[in-house]
């Protein structure tokens, strides 16, 4: 049965994905923005997204989470219209609708010799920040954890592999491995740390304790490496902007638990910027 389910759910976004690409981004975007807020909450669980943002965003009354959600959907549906155009993002037909700041901090990561972990959330549109990093230059693995339907991951896995980040590493012992071998080789690595991971610490993420990678943290305990924050934003006109932070250097001293707990305090600035710009459909403090 769940086989059936996965096969008719790639069937109905083949489907789609032909026609976004038929009708252009704009108009795509612009369905596809509808089509989720209508039908979002009914395949995902509005208790939990509800129960994060209340977590995170305690003193939110019920219009202003309302608002949030509704915002939050309509940005998942443009992301996945926009899985079908990334194409002529990576080409440079919409290299205007992306502007970067502190572009100057990837030109000194390509020159120097030390790769670095570039860390950052699901904001919107979140693969342009891979595919920008990779398209500095930059030698780059990026992480993901593969879809559950098995027909749709080998489309979403294409996409990714030819043009945002060509080294994919499938999150797990053995990816994490491969991981490690690539860093040594002078790959950098970019890692989204806002999901809850089985294999990871409790720390503090919106003062509720929350299970965290340490992969960071781990890689600059044995590497002694830097922590890149890289943020995307969604502007007017589904315009975007990809800012830099400057590279975190930790003390010696540091450890996992306190070098997570940074992470995450960075993280909760990026979300709290632009709320509606996170996906908060992750059972993320389970």
């Amino acid at each position: 049965m769940t086989n059936f389910k996965y096969f008719l759910q790639f069937i109905l976004i083949f489907v789609l994905f032909s026609l976004y690409k038929i009708i252009g981004l704009k108009a795509a975007s612009y369905i596809s923005a509808v089509f989720f807020k209508t039908l979002g909450p009914i395949f995902r669980s509005k208790k939990i997204i509800h129960a994060n943002i209340s977590k995170a965003l305690p003193n939110l009354n019920e219009f202003e989470k309302n608002k949030i959600i509704n915002e939050m959907w309509c940005n998942y549906g443009k992301i996945f219209a926009e899985y079908m155009f990334i194409k002529e993002f990576r080409n440079g037909k919409f290299s205007k609708k992306i502007t970067i700041e502190n572009q100057k901090i990837l030109e000194k990561i390509k020159n120097d010799s030390s790769p670095v972990i570039f860390i950052s959330g699901h904001f919107n549109n979140f693969e342009l920040m891979a595919m920008h990093i990779e398209k500095s230059g930059i030698k780059l693995s990026a992480i993901y954890r593969p879809l559950n339907n098995k027909f749709l991951n080998p489309l979403m896995e294409g996409i990714r592999v030819q043009y945002i980040c060509k080294n994919q590493i499938k999150k797990g012992s053995a990816g994490t491995r491969k991981l490690v071998s690539n860093f040594k080789n002078g790959q950098s690595v970019a890692l989204m740390i806002d999901q809850r991971v089985s294999e990871g610490i409790k720390s503090k993420f919106f003062d509720n304790p929350a299970l965290t990678t340490t992969i960071p943290a781990q890689f600059v305990k044995k590497f002694k490496t830097k922590i890149v924050p890289i943020y995307i934003e969604r502007l007017k006109n589904d315009n975007f902007n990809i800012k830099i932070h400057n590279p975190i250097n930790f003390s010696e001293n540091e450890t996992l638990d306190t070098i997570t707990l940074k992470l995450n305090k960075i993280l909760e600035k990026m979300i709290l910027h632009n709320p509606n710009q996170w996906i908060w459909t992750h059972n993320r403090w389970k």
